[in-house]
């Protein structure tokens, strides 16, 4: 007897997004594109908000700060939430307390007041950044256009961050400092309106207890660690910022250990064993090391050795943005013509590498060389991210894309905190040897102090200080860039490497 043979089932193939869903992908690019912004979005208006309220040095570092360290230590917590409770139900919830806490930002009376505003802020946007991302895994199930619908994610949030200065500072020219926090409301708006129509609600359906313990321990492990990082490039290695980050290093071991002992974790540790999610989890934070390290160079070259002003500096840094607009969608479109998507990522680690070596040529007027450097830098940046938030999120599953995103934008933190920890650290050191044991105390600690230093001495010497001033800190800069790109040739190896079995348009799985 001949047995027939046994047939194997197959899945369906995935459904491809319509007119619907791309308008939607469109009406959540308004928000997420305000909430990088917001980042820098107070880059010019201090000035007018330190005159009109006031604030201590404390209360002014505050305002700048809070919105970032809150977004960060919440990432985990709302990433999970959202999986349990619906994403876009949180994504609303967010949208409502971002443009009230925007209302309440723009009309503050007092320093307080603004503080408590932006802390609000932070908390909405740690609920837009992985509620937008999860439900861009549930509108784009074909593996081609979910590509192309987390390049352009990519490609915005890169965007925001170089827009929000510019923007600040043309508000700021023609209309008040609350101005900055009012271009918030239509957008949210909008999508309060259109979400409920457009947007499909996704949950995990067997979520499982919220694990309280783990939201304290999750903010005691990240804040720490992103305070101490962000303080060491201007204020060097002090005792009290390696504590911090030793105590947060810690507090994340404690986290680590919760996770894989409770029984319903925040951050299942199941998240790590998909394939591909681990390696690209560890390749963005590269990514983003990369992107922040230099960042922490090319503002104050622009303004400090270059001498442009303020809004000037801002609006030649986002020159090269204009081409950040297609590299999302070229790699995805590489990967469809069956590039490896390792190869793919590798590539964009090597494009990166080269806009760090563009820069290591920097002297003391290279205005075009370093816009060149970072344009290619962010051009490599975007392919990177896309690629790896691609494979991350279809590596975890469904339900848990919540999680998912919020760990790895989580990871992003961490990444760009330690490059303008440590490229910015690698640049201190240089510039200190090699200013001259003579000048004073003040001008060798940073380029900061050497301009305060040079204006107090008369016209020759404070020329003279100033020149050397600049010649050091670009030297400096020479070196962080060839760190930045020895680091990122490794990462295109580690990429080529740990990758190379993701083939094009794979999840992982």
């Amino acid at each position: 007897m001949t047995n027939a043979p046994r047939t194997i089932p197959t899945s369906p193939p995935p459904t491809r997004a319509g007119g619907r869903e791309w308008t939607a992908l469109g009406v959540l690019m308004l928000p997420l594109l305000l909430v990088s912004m917001d980042v820098s979005v107070l880059y010019f208006a201090t000035p007018a908000i330190g005159a009109d309220l006031n604030p201590s040095g404390t209360q002014q570092l505050w305002i700048f700060d809070i919105y970032g360290f809150v977004l960060a230590g919440l990432l985990m917590t709302m990433g999970s939430l959202g999986d349990r409770i619906g994403r876009r139900r949180l994504l609303l919830l967010g949208a409502a307390a971002f443009g009230a806490a925007s209302l309440l930002a723009a009309y503050a009376d007092s320093a307080e007041t603004l503080i408590a505003a932006r802390a609000v802020l932070g908390i909405g946007g740690a609920t837009l950044m992985p509620s937008t991302m999860a439900l861009l895994r549930t509108m784009f199930t074909d593996p081609a256009q979910r590509a192309k619908a987390i390049g352009l994610w990519s490609g915005v949030m890169t965007g925001g961050i170089a827009l929000g200065s510019v923007m600040s500072g043309i508000l700021v020219e023609h209309f008040w400092w609350g101005s900055v926090f009012l271009v918030n409301l239509p957008a949210m708006a909008l999508l309060l309106v259109l979400g409920p129509v457009l947007l499909p609600e996704s949950r995990n359906p067997e979520p499982g207890r919220f694990d309280w313990p783990s939201v304290p321990l999750s903010m005691a492990a990240v804040l720490p660690v992103i305070y101490g990082l962000k303080e060491i490039p201007s204020e060097g290695w002090h005792p009290q910022y390696v504590v911090s980050v030793t105590v947060g290093l810690l507090f994340a071991t404690l986290f680590v250990h919760r996770q894989r002992t409770t029984g319903s974790p925040l951050i299942p540790p199941d998240l790590l064993k998909g394939r591909g999610f681990a390696p690209a989890l560890v390749l963005n934070l590269v990514a983003a090391l990369g992107v922040m390290g230099s960042a922490v160079f090319t503002t104050q070259y622009l303004q400090s050795v270059l001498g442009k002003s303020p809004l000037s500096a801002a609006l030649w840094s986002l020159l090269p943005s204009v081409f950040i607009g297609a590299a999302g969608p070229v790699t995805a479109w590489l990967v469809r013509r069956g590039v490896g998507r390792g190869y793919v990522v590798a590539g964009g680690f090597a494009v990166m590498a080269a806009g760090y070596g563009l820069m290591a040529g920097t002297g003391t007027d290279s205005l075009w060389l370093v816009l060149a450097g970072t344009g290619v830098l962010a051009c490599g940046a975007v392919a990177v991210m896309s690629q790896l938030t691609d494979l991350a999120m279809s590596s975890a599953p469904v339900e848990r894309s919540g999680s998912a995103s919020s760990l790895l934008e989580t990871g992003s933190e961490f990444g760009g905190a330690l490059g303008m920890a440590v490229l910015g650290s690698i640049g201190t050191a240089v510039y200190r040897h090699e200013m001259p044991a003579g000048a004073p105390d003040q001008a060798r600690e940073t380029l900061g102090g050497a301009l305060a230093a040079a204006g107090r001495l008369p016209g020759p010497a404070g020329e003279t200080l100033l020149g050397t001033a600049r010649h050091a800190f670009a030297g400096g800069m020479q070196g962080a860039m060839i760190a930045g790109a020895v680091l990122l040739a490794l990462a295109a190896v580690g990429a080529a490497v740990s990758l190379r079995r993701t083939g094009p348009g794979e999840g992982g799985k």
